[in-house]
């Protein structure tokens, strides 16, 4: 421990955003350049270096918190990075992107603030690219073993790179013109610029992994043939199917997918697109869906300059404290949280009719209503009682040239040639089946991420790389292996 009364004397303190005029003029990251490197030796100082430190167990992929907390509190920054590093293939990434369950496993969080852990990852992550710590790590010989990674996601890239180091050859095959998966056409540039992706992949070229873009197996390339091509197969293409609305009015022009909505303005910031054609400027934009997806829908649509921007939940509000008997520490609550774009459209009052931050709560859509040329004009919604059901007396029409569905995803995309080809089976909830060891049915083939685990996070997303890797190098060693497996692959979540 490094200060062993900093729990105690040291209040909790989150990285600063810049102001919300100024970010919402921009795309670039909301955080404040450089204001986390002070805040980060002050908040690892909080860090009680448990004797059983439950941010481990939170956390999939066992991150040596303590020990990097410590590290930073005594600014060796480069040995901080080596223990972060040890267990994470991309903290720059988590670190802006994951939902810190493990702060929600923080001892300290029974009864205080949570030590600010994802913060001090973040900031850790960013000194050790400014001082030139990460470095490409080539393996010392190869294997002549060769192995496909179909998607180049956090899982994809997350594999791909434990099995380059472990003297293996691989090929990450994208359908996309750009590697990245979400991180690139998902996520907008305002949680995650883009250039850092690119320095991430730089150094995994330089690693020796190979890129093949704009090649979607399945319709470009049959499957098959790839499975004949290489050693191994490892599938890490997503949950891509998204969730539809059995909303009347759901044909009307101007409903669209989150999913379509996001990539247009990430290739607007790539430089590809001067407008998207789906601009929310000068609209009246709702969007159904309380969940991440659905707050970046907000922030960007505010960025674009809509017209009034609201974001429907069919959940209750929650709370602002953790309720002990439903979700008892360490388990992750649901609270009221205030992402960044809820704090833009609060501050910009951006939904006059919410209230506040943009969000209805307990809010369902009823019908999409359009004009005689079938543009949609307004939605119909109504409140619901904590069964979902309608309320009597609660509806209410808000005006919505723009509609944009962030409903989640059922797991991968059954329509792209490549579960047919290879003769993949499915779960009952539409993910591809697998046994202990992230095996499908198929000789050779692999399964990860949320192609197979179903929607998740970004953590998730890299613990599964990293374990699935783990899995074939074992395959092609023929022996145990030399890659560590943070989780198996029926590990979820804690829960009460």
């Amino acid at each position: 421990m490094a200060d062993p009364h900093g729990f105690l004397t040291t209040p909790r303190e989150e990285r600063p955003r810049r102001p919300v005029g100024e970010r919402v003029r921009d795309w670039n990251e909301v955080g404040a350049p450089g204001a986390q490197l002070p805040l980060a030796e002050r908040q690892a100082d909080r860090c009680m270096d448990c004797g059983v430190p439950f941010c481990h167990e939170a956390c999939p992929l066992g991150n040596l918190i303590p020990e990097w907390n410590e590290l930073v509190s005594r600014a060796d920054w480069r040995a901080a990075s080596e223990r972060l590093h040890a267990t994470n293939n991309f903290p720059e990434f988590t670190g802006r992107l994951c939902p810190a369950p493990c702060e929600a496993g923080c001892v300290l969080a029974i009864n205080r603030p949570a030590v600010t852990i994802e913060d001090v990852e973040c900031a850790v992550a960013d000194r050790a690219w400014e001082e030139g710590f990460v470095a490409p790590l080539p393996p010392g010989r190869l294997s002549g073993r060769t192995v496909a990674v179909i998607g180049s996601g956090p899982a994809g890239l997350a594999a791909a790179q434990q099995l380059t180091r472990a003297g293996h050859t691989v090929a990450v095959y994208e359908r996309d013109d750009r590697p990245g998966g979400l991180l690139r056409y998902g996520i907008p540039e305002f949680k995650l610029e883009k250039w850092r992706l690119d320095r991430r992949i730089g150094q995994m070229r330089a690693e020796g992994t190979r890129f093949r873009t704009s090649v979607a197996v399945g319709r470009d390339i049959d499957a098959d043939e790839l499975r004949a091509r290489y050693d191994a197969v490892v599938i890490t293409t997503g949950a891509t199917a998204w969730r539809e609305a059995d909303v009347p009015g759901r044909e009307l022009a101007g409903v669209h997918q989150a999913m379509e909505y996001l990539p247009s303005a990430n290739r607007v910031c790539a430089g590809d697109l001067e407008v998207s054609p789906l601009s929310a400027a000068g609209r009246h934009v709702v969007i159904v869906g309380g969940g991440d997806t659905g707050a970046d829908c907000l922030g960007t649509a505010v960025r674009e300059g809509a017209a009034s921007v609201t974001q429907l939940d069919i959940r209750p509000r929650p709370g602002t404290a953790r309720d002990e008997e439903v979700e008892p520490w360490p388990t992750y609550p649901r609270l009221y949280r205030v992402s960044a774009a809820h704090e833009e459209a609060r501050e910009l009052r951006s939904a006059p009719v919410s209230d506040a931050d943009a969000r209805l709560f307990a809010a369902c859509a009823l019908r999409f209503v359009g004009d005689a040329e079938g543009h949609v004009r307004w939605l119909r919604l109504t409140g619901v009682d904590t069964e979902r059901r309608p309320q009597p007396g609660t509806g209410r029409t808000l005006p919505a040239d723009l509609v944009l569905l962030a409903l989640g995803f059922s797991g991968p995309d059954r329509e792209d040639g490549l579960i047919g080809q290879l003769g993949l089976a499915l779960d009952d909830d539409g993910t591809l089946a697998r046994d202990e060891d992230f095996a499908t049915g198929v000789p050779g083939v692999f399964a990860a991420g949320d192609a197979a685990r179903g929607q998740s996070s970004i953590v998730w997303a890299v613990a599964e790389g990293r374990s699935v890797a783990a899995a074939v190098d074992r395959l092609l060693s023929g022996g145990e292996g030399s890659l560590p497996s943070p989780i198996g692959s029926r590990d979820r979540p804690m829960t009460a």
